[in-house]
């Protein structure tokens, strides 16, 4: 019985990551045509609008896993899908093309991820969120989502392969376009979409983890994360297919930035968030993969195929040595 139910709850998550993944789809389309309508580069669409709208998933599972008392999920959920973003997604792009690297996402925003990620890190070392460590955390994305704002504003130029969706024909400012009812019936009809499936992962995702003996922190960091990034990859190869290389770096940064600022912050804001020892494993790797990219990144300005094979392997082998109960 125990192994029917099992089934029936993985079927369940893959229903629900095939919804995360349409809602987030419709909500990102829906929302960067809002933003050019007001004018954003299509650089500072790729690094905010963009890359927040792929973490709505992440967003609407932590936040309801929160809501449930899941704090094991929820900050699983963050820090395991800013590991698969970086380490996976990143290294499966790679090593389809190599990515040149635009000089402002190595110092500027490669910077930012460090600085967030040691935030984020300082925040659960204790494992315990509160809601003031939750404000800090909001804010200091705020701040952030504000400089990138005010850059886009003076900024008189975009370098070629930044430019998401325009198949890499730059622009300092996007075309301005019309954001008619249909866009706002999209957006609404995504996140409706975000929002359902997430919850039904949640609830899915702890019955696994109970029937089948392996902790909500475990499944949190590996299945969990990785449905919930299912936007950051689709957005990363149709970057690709347009020629926009760039995109695929900057929409994984903007995300793990907003993902341990923003995501976190909120959640620990609506409800204080204690988490297990686990927590802390999990959180040297991230910081380990997060210093490798950014060194791997400021080197050559671009990321190699043999580092995308490193850090691809890197990931399936924490996802091996999670499931098998030997590390967190």
């Amino acid at each position: 019985m125990v192994q029917g139910d099992s089934i029936v709850q993985i079927g369940v998550i893959l229903l629900s990551i095939l919804g995360l993944w349409i809602g987030a789809r419709l909500l990102v389309d829906a929302v960067v045509r809002l933003a050019r309508r007001f004018g954003l580069s299509d650089l500072t669409i790729g690094l905010t609008i963009v890359a927040m709208g792929t973490s709505t998933p992440e967003l609407a599972v932590s936040l309801d896993a929160t809501l449930k008392g899941f704090g094991d999920l929820a900050v699983a959920n963050v820090l395991g899908s800013n590991i698969y973003n970086l380490a996976f997604i990143l290294g499966v792009i790679s090593l389809l093309k190599v990515i040149p690297i635009a000089e402002s996402l190595v110092h500027r925003d490669g910077i930012a991820l460090l600085a967030s990620t040691l935030i984020g890190g300082i925040a659960v070392f204790d494992l315990r969120i509160t809601r003031f460590e939750g404000v800090l955390l909001a804010g200091t994305f705020v701040a952030y989502t504000a400089y990138l704002l005010r850059a886009n504003q003076s900024d008189s130029t975009t370098s070629p392969d930044q430019a998401p969706g325009n198949g890499g024909v730059a622009s300092s400012v996007t075309e301005r376009v019309a954001f008619r009812g249909r866009d706002f019936g999209l957006l609404l009809g995504g996140l409706a979409l975000v929002l359902v499936s997430g919850d039904y992962m949640v609830v899915a995702a702890s019955e696994l983890a109970r029937g089948v003996g392996i902790s909500e922190w475990v499944i949190g960091g590996t299945i969990v994360a990785a449905g919930t990034s299912t936007p950051e990859f689709a957005v990363s190869l149709v970057a690709i297919q347009r020629g926009s290389l760039g995109v695929s770096v900057g929409n994984i940064v903007g995300s793990n930035i907003y993902n341990i600022t923003g995501i976190l912050g909120v959640a620990a804001i609506v409800r204080p968030l204690v988490v297990s020892g686990l927590a802390l494993e999990t959180l040297a790797w991230l910081a380990g993969v997060s210093l490798l990219m950014v060194a791997a990144l400021w080197t050559k300005r671009e990321l190699s195929r043999v580092e995308g094979a490193f850090f691809t392997t890197s990931e399936i082998a924490r996802w091996i040595l999670g499931l098998l109960g030997l590390v967190g």
